[in-house]
């Protein structure tokens, strides 16, 4: 039985298995799981993922949720070049260093942006107040500064001279905003050199491929199921609260 990846590659985690996998030429059968149309809340992906999120992994008998845990799993059964996910104990705790604070900032604020920019105001049909864009704006700037100064400095990628994990991750979650037309690399000259070494890394015409669809970003608000917008609706109450 080949390994099945459960996608969407509107999901940024998504993006990430998906440029892994197929970069280093990772066998495996895609099946898609349309978010926007609740597809994650059928029994059938509840079986493969109780959390009924994207991405999963069915290995066999094996699943496995959670991007990172998946990246990892895929990294060491296929034995993919040490680079991604070195066995040098000291660059290994580096990769582990960033995929764990990414959670909190990079990910969590540029998210943030994508749905107060974007998303909401397809589902409300009104705009976010401005002081609570200004705020998100500010959260991840700082996250981006702390980026540059902190993670990357003056190296090529985050662990040195090569790509990695951590390189691959981050750059799905920063293309995000993008997507909401926002770009964060306007002005950035270190972070916008980075994001080029990152593409050619990860092959251009793969980062294309995979990031197709969120830069066509508008189209989303063709595929919202409008009986499910409640439950959108509920979502976005939270984060405004």
């Amino acid at each position: 039985m080949v390994l099945e990846l459960y996608l969407d590659l509107y999901s940024q985690p998504c993006r990430s298995v998906y440029m892994f996998a197929k970069k280093n030429n990772i066998p495996f059968e895609l099946k898609n799981v349309k978010l926007f149309e609740g597809q994650q809340y059928e029994e059938d992906f509840g079986k493969i993922n109780p959390l009924r999120k994207v991405p999963a992994l069915r290995d066999e008998d094996f699943t496995l949720a959670e991007s990172i845990a998946i990246l990892m799993y895929l990294a060491e059964k296929f034995k993919t070049p040490d680079h991604w996910y070195p066995s040098d104990l000291k660059k290994r705790a580096r990769v582990n260093e960033y995929l764990s604070w990414q959670h909190v900032a990079v990910r969590a604020n540029g998210s943030k942006v994508f749905w107060f920019k974007f998303m909401i105001p397809i589902i409300t049909g009104e705009e976010v107040p401005k002081e609570k864009m200004d705020f998100v704006l500010e959260d991840l700037n700082m996250s981006l500064k702390l980026f540059e100064e902190k993670f990357l400095q003056d190296r090529p990628f985050i662990i040195g001279e090569q790509i990695s994990l951590a390189d691959l991750v981050a750059i799905v979650e920063m293309m995000q905003p993008v997507a909401a037309g926002l770009d964060i690399f306007e002005g950035r000259p270190k972070l916008s050199a980075w994001r080029d070494r990152v593409k050619e890394g990860i092959g251009r015409e793969l980062f294309d491929e995979a990031h197709a669809a969120i830069l066509k970003a508008k189209d989303i608000s063709q595929m919202l199921d409008k009986s499910k917008l409640e439950f959108f609706k509920a979502r976005v109450k939270k984060m405004l609260n």
